[in-house]
């Protein structure tokens, strides 16, 4: 574990989480937020520990923000915690069952005192939630700082946060468990699982399950790839043998998004996180609105007219986001034209360079989706947060409707022109390749190698940091320095960016790779590739992030079966336009679009009976929760029938 520090109390505790404040930030407000984090319970404080980082090395001459605090807690307030949040363990007979302080011994791995019964990562969110919760009293205003008003039940930490007194709160990395991690992570380039175990013990299960499910996409991938290759060459030269390779793909879309529930469910199952209650949201820190008092809390907070709401999103973010889409479609006709122009050159005077410049259209239009990509998603968080979105989940349900619209779009909208509208197959493969393999270049790019430079050049603080590190070779690095070389490093944004990079992968494979075989394997180098350097980003690029108990990938699972939707319909279409099956329908075109659109409609209603008939759940996890639900509610009947019948012998 780490260094241990000690309490204005005397205790001594392990740092966790550190808190950083603005170095202007008055002693009066320091010593407030001190007194209420240590304060009792009972007294609506945290009962947490906390300590001011001493100043590292040449922290004079660095100007070191002396605004550092270290935050942990006792292991009897960490089960307490535990508590509180639902927190759900092993039980001695396998179950996973919701921890109570007063049955803690019942559990699996709970021995002694139980300081080796927690990880890390549950210590961690236990803390934040603790810090999270902590609310004002009669305090009226932050004091030392009259402008960061407050009013009781107002929480704290998010009224700091909104004024810029509180600069962030991250984790500590625990750095032999890193190492170990690191060490079976990514280190070693070899053919297996990834150690989800050990990356959801110590990263949480929100990012276990990512891993999980970019692994599980993978695997999924690799009978489409290898139907792909010989079909790639053996009919590289007829490009309208495609009805086979699409009927698989109407199947293998429907097929593994059901199959990933079942995987979820038993990893969540695993992990404790599928039957835990969700805690009740609080408002994000960024809503504002007048003050009024909210029905379900009894607390006085700011409220926000939702009619006012509905008219920002209805009369200003839509027509953005169309006026976005109408933007993008016309930068697409500029492409066709550029496409046009570079294939006429090339059919007046064929030689190799003109070859090379019919690729040189397909290149820049990929180079400039992925710019307006990004330049829109900028617009979009503004747009999102100027909406004034009451809930977390509310405004990331809003942001990643948005992006994911306007990234649909703008990435697919050329290929279903040159496939419905063209109907050119030859050109539709090459932009599809064209467009895959440069969208991969540039995310790879992006994401390693990019932050990992950005990091070492715009901070030569954290370098001078990391060669000092390197020169001690094996020496531990002080915790004081260890601190501030996790500071300066950059924030983990969450997985949202890491989920739209696999729902446009499986938008260029599920939609048309019918027509370009190869696009399987190609996606299948990308997420392996992808697995290394998101580890490698993870452990060495980002502070560490708190722990997220999700028990699924949320409204990303919606986002990639709707994909799966679209792509039933889009390959249908295919088949319908085939040589092969036109060559039955030479009498009646009308015929065969009612054919066609028929044979779409029983696929959808076979997708959707298949949704059905493949349980989310598998059945002896749903045995295990139902008996589980069975045994509390008899429980609490004989808890109810303990305290009736000791209520009768008092009467008497």
């Amino acid at each position: 574990m780490q260094e241990s520090s000690v309490d204005s109390s005397g205790t001594r505790f392990t740092p966790l989480v550190v808190v950083e404040l603005a170095s202007d930030t008055a002693e009066e407000t320091i010593a407030w937020l001190l007194s209420r984090i240590r304060d009792l319970q009972n007294n609506g404080g945290s009962e947490l520990l906390v300590e001011q980082m001493g100043s590292g090395v040449g922290a004079e001459e660095e100007k070191e923000n002396p605004n550092m605090f270290l935050v942990g807690a006792s292991w009897q307030r960490m089960l307490v915690g535990a508590e509180e949040i639902g927190l759900f363990k092993e039980y001695n007979d396998g179950s996973m069952r919701g921890f109570t302080c007063a049955n803690k011994h019942n559990f699996k791995d709970f021995k002694g005192d139980g300081d080796s019964f927690l990880s890390m990562a549950e210590c961690q969110y236990i803390i934040k939630h603790e810090l999270d919760t902590l609310r004002a009293k009669d305090e009226t205003h932050v004091p030392g700082h009259t402008s960061a008003k407050l009013y009781p039940g107002k929480s704290i930490v998010r009224r700091l946060q909104s004024k810029g007194i509180l600069i962030q709160i991250f984790p500590l990395h625990e750095k032999e468990e890193l190492k170990r991690l690191t060490f079976s992570w990514y280190n070693k380039v070899k053919l297996s699982l990834q150690p989800l175990d050990e990356i959801r013990h110590y990263y949480g299960e929100g990012q276990a399950l990512y891993f999980g499910f970019l692994e599980y996409f993978t695997f999924a991938l690799v009978p489409m790839a290898l139907i792909g290759v010989p079909y790639y060459l053996f009919d590289w030269e007829d490009y309208d043998k495609y009805v086979i390779f699409a009927a698989f793909n109407l199947v293998w879309c429907t097929v593994i998004l059901e199959l990933w529930k079942r995987c979820s469910a038993s990893l969540a199952y695993r992990w404790g996180t599928l039957s835990r209650k969700k805690a009740f949201e609080e408002p994000r820190p960024g809503f504002h609105g007048v003050l009024g008092f909210n029905p379900v809390t009894g607390r006085e907070e700011p409220l926000y007219p939702n009619a006012k709401r509905q008219l920002r999103v209805w009369l200003v973010s839509l027509p953005f986001v169309l006026l976005c889409l109408y933007l993008s479609m016309y930068i697409m006709m500029i492409y066709f034209q550029m496409e046009g122009w570079a294939l006429t050159v090339n059919d007046e005077d064929p030689t190799f360079w003109t070859g090379v410049l019919v690729f040189i259209p397909s290149i820049i239009y990929a180079v400039v989706i992925e710019i307006m990509n990004i330049i829109y998603r900028y617009a979009a968080e503004f747009l999102t947060e100027w909406e004034n979105h009451r809930l977390e989940s509310s405004h990331q349900n809003h942001l990643i409707l948005k992006v994911l619209v306007f990234n649909f779009f703008n990435c697919f909208a050329s290929l279903f022109y040159i496939a419905f509208v063209m109907q050119d197959m030859l050109l539709l493969r090459q932009s599809l390749a064209t467009l895959l393999i440069t969208s991969q270049i540039l995310n790879q790019f992006m994401e390693a190698f990019l932050p990992y430079w950005l990091q070492r050049r715009r901070n030569k603080k954290m370098i001078r940091k990391v060669q000092k590190r390197k020169n001690m070779e094996d020496k531990q690095l002080p915790l004081t320095e260890q601190v501030r070389l996790e500071a300066d490093m950059s924030v983990y944004l969450g997985t949202f960016d890491d989920y739209l990079e696999l729902f446009l992968l499986f938008g260029y494979v599920s939609l048309f790779s019918c027509v370009y075989p190869l696009a399987a394997v190609l996606v299948v180098l990308n997420n392996i590739t992808e697995v290394y350097s998101d580890a490698f980003k993870m452990c060495r690029v980002f502070k560490r992030p708190f722990s997220d108990p999700a028990a699924n990938i949320g409204v990303w699972q919606l986002a990639f079966e709707a994909m799966s939707v679209i792509a039933v319909v889009t390959n249908c279409a295919l088949i319908g336009m085939s040589p092969q099956v036109k060559a039955y329908f030479q009498e009646s075109e009308q015929q065969l679009i009612i054919w066609t659109v028929a044979i779409e409609h029983g696929l959808l209603a076979f997708k959707f009976i298949l949704t059905f008939l493949i349980p989310d759940v598998p059945k002896h996890i749903q045995i295990n929760l139902a008996r589980l639900e069975f045994e509390s509610l008899e429980a609490l009947k004989r808890k109810k029938m303990l305290e009736a019948s000791e209520l009768s012998k008092t009467v008497q």
